[in-house]
């Protein structure tokens, strides 16, 4: 592989201040040590980093933007709650990450390991240095399993043990479902933010029912161990899933974390966030865990860049760094308070793409994100709650019904809709989420 060259060129004036570009050809990799420069560099190819890649390769041209990205798949996550009930397998749910990319971006197939943003340069793992006119950061969330302590063991040499957070353990949770012949089923939520917060519990209702089926649920005690203080956060649709905790008899244990599994006992132990101290045990006979999690390492570490909580600083509205103007933040690594959901991702798309077009234009970044985000709470096998609100938790729905009830039409929009819009609309740069679909169907207005 030949290394990159760089190459002075000439841009419209919206552009004229991104004078190089690399024009090597489109490939997973470059010589170690090498200096590379690039108008536009994004971290990560994820849902976020994929679909602002395509958009600004359009705007951009050949080999002008850049993705650093390690994996070889990607995967699109919300089907593993369908991948852990037995709806899907997880090979649909995945495609090469050479798929996915815009066949004009640069992609190169390592890991961002150090971040100096007062220098417009990001150290790659494989010795390279990369330096830009504006960046991208789109990296996602790192699943922390390290932090329960043994876990990890557990998830290795217990069958009952499972996560529809991993790639490599979300194949264990049907199996774990199937086999299981009553006892204690816990399913827990983690003291830190995560992607998809519904995701917990939505596997608890599938695996309910599959045991109701299987006529064990009257051996079957059921608990939703979370650390957090509610059921779910947006109240229009937490009082809808309460509604379902009661009338299937399900346990719900608040202000409870995981802390450590003893899989040669069976037992789960949990901090009581409300005792200082406290600690409980759990015997389990199936447990779904749903790790804690936190903004990658390389870049919680660049303090300059992140907020106390190590999260990307930007501004929730243009989603602009609140320090640096020419860095832009998407998705789960950002401190924008909403949820961290792929239709989240989907909606700052539009908006991240009109403020880095102003910025690039030299001009202030206009753009409006509101906080939407969605999340298909399945609470059955064709049973779903559709929610979509914004920052202040106030419901934006898209059709002209109440989205809180549980329906199959919404079943069949997160199993059968969903996907395909993802696969052959979003990650090409064309879907910002259904903001136009939600005014037409309610006659011009947002709610």
């Amino acid at each position: 592989m030949k290394a990159a060259r760089l190459i002075r060129v000439t841009f419209s004036p919206a552009l004229a201040h991104c004078q190089t570009f690399s024009s090597a050809s489109t490939a997973p990799a470059t010589k170690s040590g090498k200096k590379i420069h690039f108008p536009l560099v994004v971290i990560g190819g994820g849902s976020g980093g994929c679909s602002v890649a395509a958009k600004f390769c359009r705007r951009l041209g050949k080999g002008k933007v850049a993705v650093v990205e390690p994996a070889e798949y990607h995967y699109y996550q919300p089907l593993w709650t369908l991948v852990g009930s037995g709806l899907k397998n997880v090979d649909q749910s995945g495609r090469p990450m050479e798929a996915v990319l815009p066949k004009n971006c640069e992609w190169l197939k390592t890991r961002a390991a150090e971040f100096i943003p007062e220098k417009n340069i990001v150290h790659l793992q494989n010795g390279d240095q990369i330096s830009y006119d504006f960046l991208v950061v789109a990296m996602g969330l790192q699943l922390n399993s390290v932090q329960v302590k043994g876990l990890s063991e557990a998830f290795k040499t217990d069958p009952s043990v499972c996560s529809n957070y991993f790639r490599e353990t979300v194949e264990k949770t049907y199996p774990a479902i199937k086999n299981f012949k009553g006892g204690n089923a816990i399913f827990t939520f983690p003291n830190t933010p995560i992607k998809c917060s519904g995701a917990p519990q939505k596997i608890m209702y599938l695996a309910e029912e599959y045991w109701n089926k299987a006529g064990i649920r009257d051996k079957t005690n059921i608990m939703f161990n979370s650390a957090l203080g509610v059921l779910y956060p947006v109240k229009r649709y937490g009082d809808r899933l309460l509604e379902i905790v009661k009338e299937r008899h399900l346990t719900l244990n608040l202000k409870r974390s995981l802390i450590e599994i003893r899989p040669s006992k069976k037992e789960a132990i949990f901090q009581n966030l409300d005792e200082q101290g406290k600690t409980e045990t759990y015997k389990y006979d199936f447990i779904h865990v749903t790790p804690p999690m936190s903004a990658p390492d390389a870049l919680t570490k660049c303090t300059s860049l992140t907020d106390p909580t190590g999260f990307l600083s930007v501004n929730k509205t243009t989603l602009q760094h609140t320090k640096y103007p020419n860095i832009f933040g998407i998705g789960d690594c950002t401190n924008v308070p909403t949820s961290k959901t792929t239709s989240a991702v989907a909606a700052q798309c539009g908006v991240l793409e009109q403020s880095l077009s102003d910025a690039i234009a030299g001009k202030t970044p206009n753009g409006k994100y509101d906080g939407y985000t969605s999340c298909p709470l399945l609470v059955g096998y064709k049973q779903c709650i559709l929610a979509e609100f914004d920052y202040d938790g106030q419901s934006l729905e898209t059709f002209p019904i109440d989205q809180s009830k549980r329906r199959r039409s919404m079943y069949h929009v997160k199993k059968d809709i969903l996907p395909p819009i993802y696969w052959n609309v979003m990650l090409k740069g064309h879907w910002n989420g259904p903001q136009r679909f939600r005014r037409l169907m309610h006659f011009g207005k947002d709610r």
